[in-house]
This record gives C-alpha cells, sequence and structure tokens, in this order.
C-alpha cells in the first residue's frame, strides 16, 4: 500500500491479490481484471498469502470466503493485524446467499463481497471503485483520478473522452462514431474471455491508428468510441466508412488464428445540440442499431420527429406534471417459497381532466416522444426514495423496484445524484431496484453498463424487465451487474403453447445459473401460477396476488400462492 504522504500515481496499475484455492475461478478473475488493465497475482495457498502481500504490495485482496484448512476472516483478521496492510481492502468471493452470513462477513472486517457466479462488468466496477477510494485515501491530499489513457490499447479512457465530449457540446460542431465488433458473443465462446480480451485490445489499438488525430475510447466489451471534434455530417460519414473499411479489410490474430473482424459505424452529429453527454451515446446507440441491419454497415442519427401540440394525452400529461395528476401505485412481489421481505413494484398512473385514470402504457410513449420521459423519471425516482426513507424511520424497510429509461440514468450527474441523495437520506442501497426493460436495454446497452458500474457500489440493484429469451438478451445477462429478471407477461399466458414453456424454463435456468432471481408477473390465474411455480420463478406478481393499490398494505408474511 502507499504512505499517507506520497501522492497517487495514476499511471500505476491497480494491484490485485487474488486468494482463491478453485484454479478456473482464480483464472477467470485473473483473466478479466487484467484485460481490464489491472495487475492481478494469484495465490492458491492461505499460508502464502502474507507474504506475497510483503511483496506484491496490493491496492485489493479479492479473497475466497471458504479456504482449505482457514476461513477467509480469519486470515482478513491477520491482513488487518499488519500495520502495513490495515487498510488495504479485502472483498470476498461467496456463494452464500444468507443474508446474515453477508452481514457477518462485513463485521468481521471485510470491505465487500460478490456472489458468485461473478459476472466480468460486476466483478470490475467493484474491484475499480475500492481501489480509487484507498488510493484516495492513502493520498489524504491527491484526489485519485482516473488515468487518461488505457494502458494496454493507448486509447483514451472512457472518463478522459468523455470529458473532451462534454467540452465540445457547447460549440455544437462534429460529432461522434460508434464502432461495434461483430459476433461478440460468438468470438468469446471461440476464445475464451482472455483470448477475446486480447483480440479487442488488438482491434481498440488499431482503431486508434485508424482514426488518428480524432480521439477514440473503449466503451465495453465490443464497442469504441470516436470523437471527431470538427467537420460536417458528410465528413462524419465518410470517417464513419473509413473507420469501417479501416478494421473490415485488416487480419488480426487470436490463439495462433487469423480472422476479419466486421465493424459497424453509427455516427450522430453534435449539431443536433444534445443536452449532455447521455443524450449523445442515446443517439449513437440508436445510429449504431440501425448500422447492424444496414448492408453497408454504416447508419447516422435521425432525430425523431415532434410530437404537435394540442389536445388528447399530451395536454392531460402536461397538465399533470404542472399540478398533481401523476400518481403511484404499488403491486407486491411475493416469494414463492415464503418470507416476511416487504417488497412492491412502483407502477405510474395518470389522473386526467376528466378524472379518468390512464394506465402508464397508455401515455409513457407519448411522454417519450415529446422529451418528458426524463422529468417524469425524475418524478418517479424522488417519490421512492422519500417512501424509502419514511418507512426506514419507522422501522418498516420496504423495497421498491422502480422503472427509469436508459436515457435518463445516462444523463451527466444523475447517478452522482442519485448516491448522493442515498447516502444524505441513509436508505440502505439494496432497497432499491431499477427495473429497465428488455427492449430499451438492447439499444442501450453500453449506456447501461456506464450507469450499473457507477451505481452498484452504492448497493443499488437492478431488473431486466419484460424478459422473453434469445442470443442478444442473453448477453446482456452475462454483461450487466443484475440482481433480478421480471419474465415478459407472455410466460403467464401460456395457454399450454410448449415452445414458450420450453423458452420460459430456458430463461429461468439461465437466470439462475447466473446467480438471479427471477419474477413471473402479470399472473391472473391459478394455472398461470402454477406453470410459472412449476418452471421454477422466485418470486410472483400479479392481480391473483394482489391489484396495484395506492398504499404498501400486504402481508408477505402470511402471504400463501
Amino acid at each position: 500500500m502507499q504512505s499517507a504522504t506520497s501522492p497517487v500515481d495514476t499511471a500505476d496499475p491497480y494491484r490485485v491479490l487474488i486468494v482463491e484455492d478453485d484454479r478456473s475461478q482464480a483464472l477467470f478473475a485473473e483473466a478479466i481484471l487484467r484485460g481490464a488493465g489491472m495487475r492481478p497475482e494469484v495465490i492458491a495457498q492461505p499460508e502464502q498469502v502474507m507474504a506475497a502481500m510483503e511483496r506484491f504490495d496490493p491496492d485489493l485482496v479479492l479473497m475466497d470466503l471458504h479456504l482449505p484448512g482457514i476461513s477467509g476472516t480469519v486470515l482478513t483478521t491477520r491482513i488487518r493485524e499488519h500495520p502495513r496492510f490495515e487498510q488495504v481492502p479485502v472483498v470476498f468471493l461467496t456463494g452464500d446467499q444468507d443474508p446474515e452470513r453477508q452481514l457477518e462477513v462485513l463485521e468481521l472486517g471485510a470491505d465487500d463481497y460478490i456472489l458468485k457466479p461473478v459476472r466480468p462488468r460486476h466483478l470490475i466496477a467493484a474491484v475499480q471503485s475500492r481501489v480509487r477510494r484507498a488510493r484516495a485515501a492513502a493520498s489524504r491530499t491527491v484526489v485519485a483520478a482516473e488515468p487518461e489513457r488505457h494502458p494496454v490499447t493507448g486509447l483514451f479512457t472512457r472518463p478522459a473522452l468523455m470529458q473532451k465530449l462534454a467540452a465540445s457540446l457547447p460549440e455544437g460542431r462534429g460529432g461522434v462514431l460508434l464502432v461495434e465488433i461483430g459476433n461478440a458473443a460468438a468470438l468469446r465462446n471461440r476464445f475464451g474471455y482472455a483470448g477475446f480480451e486480447s483480440l479487442m485490445n488488438e482491434a481498440g489499438r488499431h482503431l486508434g491508428s485508424v482514426a488518428d488525430p480524432h480521439p477514440a475510447a473503449r466503451l465495453s466489451d465490443n464497442a469504441f468510441l470516436v470523437l471527431a471534434p470538427d467537420g460536417e455530417a458528410r465528413t462524419l460519414a465518410a470517417l464513419a466508412r473509413g473507420v469501417r473499411d479501416g478494421i473490415g479489410y485488416r487480419d488480426f490474430r487470436a490463439d495462433d488464428e487469423t480472422l476479419r473482424l466486421r465493424a459497424t459505424v453509427g455516427h450522430a452529429s453534435l449539431a443536433h445540440a444534445f443536452a449532455d453527454t447521455g443524450a449523445v451515446l442515446a443517439a449513437a446507440e440508436d445510429a449504431a442499431r440501425d448500422a447492424r441491419t444496414d448492408p453497408v454497415g454504416v447508419a447516422a442519427y435521425v432525430p425523431p420527429a415532434t410530437p404537435e401540440e394540442g389536445g388528447g394525452v399530451l395536454a392531460d400529461l402536461r397538465a399533470a406534471l404542472a399540478g398533481d395528476g401523476l400518481q403511484l401505485a404499488f403491486q407486491p412481489v411475493v416469494a414463492v417459497a415464503g418470507g416476511d421481505q416487504a417488497q412492491f413494484q412502483v407502477l405510474l398512473r395518470l389522473r386526467d381532466r376528466t378524472g379518468q385514470e390512464r394506465l402508464a402504457g397508455e401515455f409513457l410513449p407519448v411522454a417519450e416522444g415529446a422529451g418528458l420521459l426524463p422529468k417524469i423519471d425524475r418524478w418517479v425516482l424522488e417519490q421512492a426514495l422519500g417512501l424509502l426513507q419514511r418507512r426506514r424511520a419507522e422501522s418498516r424497510p420496504v423495497r421498491l423496484f422502480i422503472s427509469q429509461a436508459p436515457r435518463t440514468l445516462a444523463q451527466d450527474g444523475y447517478t452522482a445524484e442519485l448516491t448522493r441523495l442515498l447516502q444524505a437520506s441513509s436508505i440502505d442501497g439494496t432497497s432499491l431496484v431499477i427495473d429497465i426493460r428488455l427492449e430499451d436495454a438492447l439499444v442501450h446497452g453500453l449506456l447501461l453498463r456506464q450507469v450499473c458500474e457507477e451505481l452498484v457500489p452504492a448497493g443499488v440493484q437492478f431488473c431486466l424487465s419484460q424478459y422473453r429469451h434469445g442470443a442478444d438478451a442473453e448477453l446482456l445477462l452475462q454483461q450487466l451487474p443484475l440482481g433480478y429478471v421480471r419474465l415478459s407477461a407472455d410466460f403467464a399466458r401460456l395457454s399450454g403453447q410448449q415452445a414458450l414453456r420450453d423458452e420460459m424454463r430456458e430463461a429461468i435456468d439461465r437466470a439462475h445459473r447466473l446467480g438471479l432471481q427471477v419474477i413471473g408477473q402479470a399472473v391472473e390465474d391459478p394455472q398461470a401460477a402454477a406453470a410459472l411455480w412449476m418452471g421454477g420463478i422466485d418470486f410472483i406478481q400479479g392481480n391473483l396476488v394482489q391489484r396495484a393499490e395506492q398504499g404498501l398494505e400486504f402481508d408477505f408474511q402470511h402471504a400463501t400462492l
């Protein structure tokens, strides 16, 4: 650990000591962290840990809770007793789902724990956030900052490029390119995680030379962002084609094989006067989605048509936002195995001028088209946080599932403000679960990965809702640090369709293998409940249990299904 008086060297890769006796688990974690530009070292024998601490001087210890011949908590105590390492963060890897055991782990000196099976992005986010805070605390005078360049590819880091993008927004000139390498899932399955990371790093290095002098950064597993601060839409399209060809016509190497990579490019001009960098990325992702299906693999962002002002739903919506026409309803999410955890999905309602109550599906598409969705999302979030705070003060904790759009979550400062509000209100982050629709997540996966990495350290959980199984959806399950999956309402209307039953079982099985909990929703009758229960769901939600109500009254402890 660096001394309290030495400045933080942000060019020094994060050093992570992995204490794990399972070779496959150790190599997996090592490959993930090394691919993220860190410097991991693996120790399999507990008796070698202290010597490794002295030699390796880690920024963080990633330790299996159950080690041969010794408990991880005992080993943590030994580390804490050493004056040099008493502040080194210790993060446990554990498959133990018992909340009491997890609390015990924290009480015995651990800084955090990660549930197995570990998802790569969750592991990277957890380690990076802990090391960043530890280095800042160690310096006492110097705030830890992200390095400007990635140590492997030489590209800018994402935060550094986002700063450059933010500086370019007021001028409204130039644009961005979102470059995606195709067949990412197939490449990962073919070459493994470490091989895939090496291939993407090579692609990143080459992209840097192809895009030069324009700055570029890697945003996710297979996506890169290029900032062209000058030029018009015409030159932006030409640059996109040049990047596509520069990657597509080059030979790459992986596991002694030579292969070509297909790149698609979506581009967005800053002349559209975006409000912030989150809006730019959302637009670029819209264009990138179109590029995937375009024959030439290049597409430009086209802003949605502005809805006509006037009467109807839009007028009701504007009036509701100006007054008190928006309301919340709550529907219980009940564990099929029983339990007394109070948890509800928060549902939005609109009271129009005639007094009629409209469901969210009737007005949210209009709100999105009119650009009002972020304002609505913020209202829902504020109401939910106020409710969580009141219930905590009453010693009646509750967990709330609230819907938020990716474009809202990606607004500049949104996640930082949410984290601050949680801390200021002393609200346990795990009491808040953010629902993301599968349809939105498939388009804005990059934004969501960034948001998740920022909010997971605060304890906020995520649920992928309206889930239908498929290759792209499966990839999201692996990449996002989710806690829950809410199945599509289609699965509650099986009606004897064997194909739908098979898909349901596959979806539930894959979610459970990744350590996720599954919610069956829109359950109206006992037959649907029985089918979902037989499929292995963890929670049930729907009018069969209780209709959505204005209050939070439900007896979870004595609920029977």
